[in-house]
């Protein structure tokens, strides 16, 4: 009798099998191709940029928003200011409108270059808050929109006192309340002069002139 192709026992074969030689060249190639993971990109921002963990921690929950964050750090040379418009502003107007942070119409260069308005004084944070509106309604840089609306921040001590003196003359009763000792009405007077100057007066020019002017009761 056969027997079924399928019975018949070959003999096996030992043949050994060449060993597996990896250059470290190759290795390093392959570990930069791979992508950063979450954690480890968490923790490089705290190290990297001196963010605190909980700021590290929301920016590394998707790719494309730590990207954005790194890409406007890096055009800001303001990594905490970044990372505060970041996770602020722009975060809640991509969750609004149901968008991821990169689709909206403001690039990470686009921000950087309003930071740097801010940090440089050239602005203030109030207008600051007015201009990335404007940017994202229209496109426009923050410098041209600086430029032609006349938002420059104002630190002349004339133009200061000026709004200074007339809001104490319009805000009588909270003048005299604070000279007779209820100072929080001092707070008030100075959001008054920095409403009048609509948020452009220097807001340390305005604290110092105010309450140079209130205590001396002139």
């Amino acid at each position: 009798m056969l027997r079924s192709a399928s019975a018949v026992s070959l003999p096996r074969c030992n043949v050994p099998k060449p060993p597996v030689r990896l250059s470290p060249t190759w290795i390093e190639q392959v570990r930069a191709s791979l992508p950063e993971l979450p954690d480890a990109r968490r923790q490089r921002f705290v190290t990297q940029y001196g963010l605190p963990d909980y700021d590290a921690g929301v920016l590394t929950q998707a790719a494309e928003v730590a990207d954005y964050f790194e890409a406007t750090a890096a055009a800001a040379g303001n990594a905490k200011a970044a990372s505060n418009w970041v996770m602020g502003e722009l975060m809640r107007r991509a969750n609004d409108a149901r968008v991821s942070v990169p689709e909206l119409p403001i690039t990470p260069a686009a921000l950087g270059g309003l930071i740097r308005l801010v940090d440089r004084g050239t602005i203030t944070s109030p207008v600051a808050k007015g201009v990335f509106e404007t940017m994202l309604a229209s496109g426009r840089s923050a410098d041209e929109i600086v430029a032609t609306e006349g938002l420059a921040r104002i630190d002349d001590a004339a133009a200061i006192e000026t709004a200074v003196r007339q809001v104490m003359d319009a805000n009588a009763d909270a003048v005299a309340q604070y000279r007779a000792g209820k100072t929080k009405t001092f707070g008030f007077l100075v959001g008054q002069v920095l409403k009048a100057t609509k948020g452009q007066a220097s807001p340390e020019r305005v604290n110092e002139l105010m309450r140079r002017l209130l205590d001396s009761a002139s």
